[in-house]
């Protein structure tokens, strides 16, 4: 079999990773879109990277996007990427992908391998039917300030986490088993409570034709008319922003020039969506500036009916949300939390209900809204005076690829792949610029 020609079909490259020769622990930096409430944390990472060689240089965390003189900032990145090419910061491993194991903070170990997919196979699109596709709404004005960085940028650094559903486990798990005869490339701590990532090769013919070959028994079982192979577990912005990039790089390409143009492609980390150790994680959402009134008026016009039950802790609300019947979804401020119940929602899920509510707000000025990872910090938040907080529940794994292809991309910001600390660490990098 011819590997190269078979992943091309089905939207895969294998990649030329780039990975950095510096000291790891300072090198690697939770995705940028992680904290954004929390400057604090941001400020404890620069704390822990000081003057070392850091992913932290080259990129933009969101919590600092509203910061005067954005393109001050992101001219330094690209700056700093120039630099850190032309200093021999990265070793080289051209055709290679890498497996990844995450172990979290909490002992929880997911699996994932480096690839990278070609963007003509993506859309963003709610309806898609493309071989890659967005599972949650794409907030297109969130794309300019990605759009900025990745323009000039010479590397990308992927935060991106891709779901396939392979049940059978016959496209990653196989090489977990084979670790011990592949060459190990990185192995370190990830900083402030990040856990611990260690990578090895994917670079022999046989290991890439066993990977080529699962991924073609994936894609033989799909619906031809509607085959979803990759579906974006999270940074689907980001894999958007590269999308977007591509768009116009292609305009300007002979058909040759396009078919291995560096930018054509976005490097991510496929996961199985069976694999025990990935966990999903509803995404809550935070209200600033409004109060109950003004939310229970808003929530009024998107259902029929709601009741209101006061709860005693968080941990009450979370389970009472998770009970079958009617769309629930928590709630906390100042005085408390509780639990609401509604009766003829305008969205089948209460994700899609609140988003509606939401938004609503938001175009009235009548509040502006955060999206937060983990029911702590958003009780946390929520109960300060003048905020709400809005606990969801969660997302059923093993209907997740079923209900995209029968309805098309959930509400945005629905689910994330566990809590913020669990997510993927800026590491591996690829050059997108000739």
């Amino acid at each position: 079999m011819d590997a190269t020609a078979a992943l091309a079909g089905i939207g895969v490259r294998v990649p030329d990773v780039l990975l950095p020769t510096s000291d790891l622990h300072a090198w690697a930096v939770v995705a940028c879109d992680q904290f954004t409430s929390q400057p604090d944390y941001w400020q404890q990472v620069e704390a822990t990277v000081g003057e070392a060689p850091s992913a932290l240089r080259l990129t933009f965390p969101e919590v600092y996007l509203d910061e005067p003189d954005p393109e001050r900032r992101i001219a330094a990145i690209n700056a700093t990427m120039s630099d850190y090419l032309n200093d021999g910061l990265f070793a080289e491993h051209p055709d290679t992908m890498v497996l990844v194991r995450r172990e979290t903070r909490h002992g929880v170990v997911r699996w994932g391998l480096m690839v990278a997919l070609d963007l003509e196979h993506y859309s963003w699109d709610p309806d898609a039917r493309t071989l890659i596709r967005a599972t949650e709404g794409t907030i297109l004005d969130r794309l300019p300030p990605r759009v900025a960085i990745r323009r000039n940028a010479p590397l990308e650094l992927p935060h991106i986490m891709v779901l396939i559903s392979d049940a059978d486990r016959a496209v990653i798990e196989p090489l977990i088993d084979a670790t011990e005869r592949l060459t190990q490339l990185y192995d370190t701590t990830l900083m402030l409570d990040g856990g611990r990532v260690t990578g090895w090769a994917i670079d022999s013919p046989d290991d890439v034709d066993a990977v080529a070959g699962g991924l073609l028994r994936l894609h033989q079982g799909l619906d031809p008319a509607n085959p979803l192979l990759f579906a974006m577990g999270d940074g689907n912005h980001s894999f958007a922003t590269a999308k977007s990039i591509w768009n116009d790089v292609r305009e300007s390409l002979t058909e040759e020039q396009r078919t291995n143009h560096q930018a054509r492609y976005c490097m991510v980390e496929i996961e199985n969506i069976y694999d025990e150790g990935l966990e999903f994680e509803p995404i809550h959402r935070v209200l600033f500036a409004t109060d109950r009134a003004a939310f229970e008026t808003e929530l009024d016009a998107h259902c029929r009916s709601f009741e209101r039950t006061a709860a005693v802790t968080i941990d009450e609300v979370l389970r009472a949300i998770e009970e079958p019947g009617r769309q629930a979804f928590g709630y906390v401020d100042a005085q408390g939390p509780a639990i609401y119940r509604l009766d003829e929602p305008v969205a089948s899920i209460a994700a899609g209900t609140l988003q509606r509510v939401i938004d609503s707000l938001s175009e009235r000025g009548a509040a502006t809204v955060d999206y937060i990872h983990g029911a702590d910090v958003t009780e946390e938040l929520g109960r300060a005076p003048g905020n709400i907080g809005l606990l969801l529940p969660q997302v059923a794994k093993d209907t997740f690829f079923a209900s995209i292809v029968a309805d098309g991309a959930l509400p945005r910001k629905t689910f994330s792949l566990g809590e913020a600390q669990d997510k993927r660490y800026y590491l591996e990098a690829r050059k997108i610029r000739r």
